[in-house]
């Protein structure tokens, strides 16, 4: 009832949990008037939250702190500062084990600058200046709003001075700038670009471009050459937002150093975009000439790898790749470039050099995404290319005991199993390159008494989702089973995505550990099975294996039966309405609407049934299938017309598109995840 409250905050919902609150006293009551608070709050009505919040102080005691802070940020939001001191008083005696009583000070300095009573805040800030929370953006920031108040505009200037320059994404990165400009303390031009150049580093593109310009407009103290490079970055921010043209690029001022490296950077990428690969080709060698160390020309050598990749030419991808690896080793690119150097070697049969690479890769990246992929085909090399059969079981044990769960451990197993009879070598010294996995102690087994798990359970009650992870890891004992009982608290209101996201963000690698190391309840809240009575009959009523649909639900939605993609895709299976109106008129469901969709009933029925038709499209075939549900059926079928593939594996490593390529592995490994699971269902 709380969560619809929070979602809808329609009238009903607002009777309906005041009703709850009357009718269940105590605890109960209380977590009740909190999300009645909260909901209070999201509507913008303070006064009322503040009543909600002070009914909940009254009805239970499990959950106080968090109707004295939250009632205290509400009051503050309606004026009352100093009705919200009185709740912030002595805040860290009466509740010392709270998650905000290192934010409780910050909000009682802000009540009391509310009052116009600076000395107040500071008496309560200053104290705190050697501790963590000084270092927080809303601890400066009111500190710097004390010091103005108080007339010290030197201390308070550099406090803003230091938000806005080393903050710039913040909130209050933009009040601090708007405060200097209150006290006549203007930010340098140099101060401006700096700040604009961390922005442009986050990719926060449209705001960047509005700071470039508005400083070339106001440009006192720049040099001619600074007003050049201005432009430049405001045209790369055009261009990553799509809103330029080469025309404008060319026009640019030709500059040397980091803007001149960035121009040519620009012009190679409207040369790929254009198709133009000689002239995106000279623009790289210009590069290398000129700025062998730019981090322009790593961005250019990535990016031509991927578009040659795109276009099948192996031999350009390599070499696009192996430069960048061989300028730019530590670059964040260099694993994955030097893995697909590594690959294309290996489509093109230059089988030592691509042993060679995948050799070096895992010794060069052991902790890379990449080292599975690595060892598998390594191996694959052993075994079909040198017919070292021994060595290629060595490099297929390593990687299914060291990374189980993966896609490439199950391809190994396969491999393994075709290999049982054969006279086993000494390990390669590579091998001793891979980490080996560690078993983290993990409890089955919720402390139930634990204050904090009480707590977070209120909360989930109160729809108070943004707090039960903070509350859970407050405990001390917290990493050892905080990541179950946060996934148990969203599973039991059947809030299957949170919970699948709460282990997913866990810091557990679920992957590299065996199934029988970990208790199964964790496998079970990673892999879980809401609708399954729907899923079965759908699957079956087409054909299907139940696994293999409850596998690509999780990859596509993790059973969110809400979700709407960003490409207008709907529901568990992530249908487009197109698909699901043609699916509906074969299915004959009349007056199909697109909200359907979001009925797990109807989508389960309709995506089933498409599902059906993709893979009877492509054979069968489940790889290709699945790649042609991400990526659709066209490039599918371009990529499988080049027919130069040894087998499916090899195929589904050669899909040029990163994101198809890990949905079909991963689906396919979730299958394996769910059929060792739930044997026999």
């Amino acid at each position: 009832m709380a969560q619809q409250l929070a979602a809808t905050r329609s009238p009903a919902a607002y009777r309906g949990v005041e009703s709850y609150a009357h009718q269940h006293p105590g605890e109960g009551a209380a977590a009740a008037y909190l999300a009645l608070g909260h909901a209070y709050v999201l509507d913008h009505k303070y006064d009322d939250a503040a009543s909600a919040y002070r009914q909940a102080a009254k009805s239970g005691k499990a959950l106080d702190d968090y109707a004295d802070y939250l009632g205290a940020q509400a009051l503050l939001q309606a004026n009352r500062g100093a009705d919200a001191s009185a709740l912030l008083d002595h805040f860290a005696n009466r509740h010392p084990a709270s998650i905000f009583v290192s934010d409780a000070p910050v909000l009682l300095a802000n009540t009391y600058l509310q009052q116009l009573n600076p000395q107040a805040a500071l008496k309560v800030l200053l104290p705190l200046g050697d501790t963590p929370q000084a270092s927080h953006v809303g601890f400066r920031y009111a500190l710097g709003r004390a010091y103005q108040m108080s007339n010290d505009a030197t201390r308070a200037a550099a406090i803003y001075r230091g938000i806005y320059l080393k903050e710039p994404l913040s909130p209050e990165a933009g009040q601090a700038r708007t405060q200097l400009q209150a006290m006549g303390v203007p930010l340098t031009a140099a101060e401006r670009k700096a700040h604009a150049d961390q922005l442009f580093n986050a990719k926060q593109y449209s705001a960047a471009a509005g700071e470039y310009q508005a400083i070339a407009q106001n440009s006192t103290g720049l040099s001619a050459a600074d007003l050049d490079a201005l432009k430049v970055y405001s045209a790369v921010c055009d261009m990553k937002l799509k809103r330029i043209s080469r025309k404008q690029v060319e026009q640019l001022p030709n500059l040397a150093g980091d803007s001149g490296a960035l121009k040519l950077y620009m012009l190679s990428e409207l040369s790929r975009n254009e198709n133009d690969e000689d002239g995106h080709d000279a623009l790289i060698a210009q590069m290398v000439e000129r700025y062998p160390a730019s981090r322009w020309l790593e961005e250019a050598l990535y990016s031509g790898g991927n578009m040659y990749l795109l276009k099948h030419n192996a031999k350009e991808a390599t070499y696009h790749y192996s430069l960048l690896v061989k300028l730019f080793p530590n670059s964040v690119y260099a694993p994955s470039a030097h893995w697909r150097a590594a690959w294309m070697n290996y489509r093109l049969r230059n089988y030592a050099e691509a042993a060679r690479l995948m050799d070096e890769q895992i010794r060069m990246y052991p902790a890379g995404a990449e080292v599975s992929s690595a060892l598998y085909w390594r191996g694959r090399i052993y075994e079909d290319e040198e017919h070292n059969f021994g060595q290629a079981v060595n490099y297929y044990r390593t990687l299914a005991e060291t990374y189980p769960n993966y896609y490439d451990a199950g391809l190994a197993r396969q491999r393994l199993a075709v290999l049982k009879a054969q006279v086993p070598a000494p390990p390669a010294p590579t091998l001793s390159s891979v980490p080996a996995a560690q078993v983290p102690e993990l409890t089955g087994e919720l402390p139930e008494n634990e204050p904090h798990l009480i707590k977070a359970r209120l909360l989930a009650n109160a729809a108070l989702n943004e707090y039960i992870g903070p509350e859970i890891q407050a405990s001390p004992t917290a990493n050892e089973w905080g990541a179950l009982a946060e996934a148990e608290i969203y599973a039991s209101y059947g809030e299957y995505t949170r919970s699948v996201q709460s282990m997913k963000h866990s810091d557990i690698s679920f992957y590299a550990l065996p199934i029988d190391q970990v208790p199964k309840v964790y496998w079970h809240l990673l892999f879980p099975q809401p609708y399954w009575a729907d899923l079965v009959a759908q699957s079956k009523k087409n054909g299907l294996d139940p696994y293999f649909v409850a596998s690509l639900i999780r990859q596509e939605s993790e059973f969110n039966a809400g979700a709407v993609s960003r490409a207008h895709a709907y529901g568990l299976m992530q249908l487009l309405p197109s698909v699901g109106k043609s699916m509906a008129r074969k299915e004959k469901i009349r007056h199909f609407k697109t909200s359907d969709l979001l009925n797990p009933k109807i989508n389960l029925e309709l995506g089933t049934a498409n599902l059906k038709q993709v893979l009877d499209r492509f054979g069968g075939q489940a790889e290709y299938a699945l790649a042609a549900y991400n990526a659709g059926d066209t490039p599918v079928r371009r990529w499988m017309s080049s027919n130069d593939y040894k087998d499916i594996p090899e195929f589904v490593q050669s899909i040029p598109y990163s994101e198809t390529r890990n949905y079909v592995q991963a689906v396919l490994r979730n299958r394996e995840m769910y059929r060792v699971l739930y044997p026999g269902k």
